[in-house]
């Protein structure tokens, strides 16, 4: 009965320390790719923006000059 609960006690221990490592990998990813000083994700989202802006800015363009006097 001891000898069952002993590796009951170690099991329970064992998961605690995987769910630990991998909240310390997701936490370390995040702040990989959400860094606000040039991660990737904020790179990703910076050149998405100005294509996007750039974009409407062109046709904005375009439309007023075809408009007639």
């Amino acid at each position: 009965m001891v000898k069952v609960m002993n590796n009951q006690k170690k099991k329970k221990g064992q998961s605690t320390l995987e769910y630990i490592i991998l909240v310390t990998g997701v936490i370390a990813i995040l702040i990989v790719f959400l860094n606000p000083n040039g991660g990737v994700f904020n790179r990703a989202f910076n050149s998405a923006l100005r294509e996007g802006t750039n974009g409407m800015e062109n046709m904005a363009q375009r439309l007023s000059g075809s408009r007639p006097n």
